[in-house]
């Protein structure tokens, strides 16, 4: 299901969408459309779009059906960013699933595109995401478009969930709790959902913004 919301700043448009939809912010991701941009006599708003995934949602968006022509528009885009970036990469359609479509990008400067913890490779599915929200709305089609490359996002899922358990033996041990490093909201509900049946450790994020960190804490029953 997707809504939309606007505020003066992000997270305030993030506590809109908490307060009416009656979510914790790591049960939803955010896609920002629209940045703050002041006038002379006006005051800039932001606008964002949330995605939340829900099961048996009848009235949730249509599943994404292949489309040749916008998935070649998709890897064209791609290819020419990273290009304009001054890299080489071939980026090839590898499975849909619901509303998402699968990306993966193929390239000799891989490492330097993926970046620390993703973060250009997240850069740029960000950017895809909104040249096909622009293209879906022609339509009116809900996709969401998730880039990968080398196997990445898999193999930071395992490495998380590593983390999380490992981190959780020690607080067990220590009894201190411990803060992990920051994370986007995808990536804080692989660490909430990792611990989420330990009913001696709680998890809870902590900072502004989209990228906060974890705390990790025991619980004395």
């Amino acid at each position: 299901m997707i809504h939309e919301f606007e505020g003066k700043t992000e997270q305030e448009a993030i506590a809109k969408a908490m307060a009416e939809l009656g979510l914790d912010e790591n049960e939803f991701d955010v896609e920002v459309m629209e940045e703050a941009r002041k006038g002379l006599f006006t005051k800039g708003k932001v606008k964002i779009r949330i995605h939340v995934e829900e099961e048996g949602d009848e009235a949730g968006p249509a599943d994404y059906e292949s489309d040749p022509e916008l998935e070649k528009k998709l890897c064209v885009f791609v290819e020419t960013v990273v290009r304009k970036m001054g890299f080489s990469g071939r980026v090839t359609v590898t499975g849909q699933e619901g509303t998402k479509l699968f990306l993966d990008l193929n390239s000799p400067d891989a490492n330097l595109l993926i970046g620390k913890h993703g973060k250009n490779l997240d850069a740029l599915q960000v950017l895809v995401n909104v040249y096909a929200g622009n293209l879906a709305e022609e339509d009116q089609r809900s996709l969401k478009v998730v880039l990968d490359s080398e196997n990445y996002r898999n193999r930071r899922e395992d490495h998380l969930v590593r983390l999380a358990i490992k981190t959780a033996q020690q607080v067990r041990r220590t009894r201190m709790s411990k803060l992990l490093e920051p994370m986007n909201p995808f990536e804080r509900r692989l660490i909430h959902t990792a611990l989420g049946d330990m009913d001696d450790i709680h998890t809870e994020s902590e900072g502004d913004g989209l990228i906060k960190q974890v705390r990790v804490s025991f619980v004395e029953h």
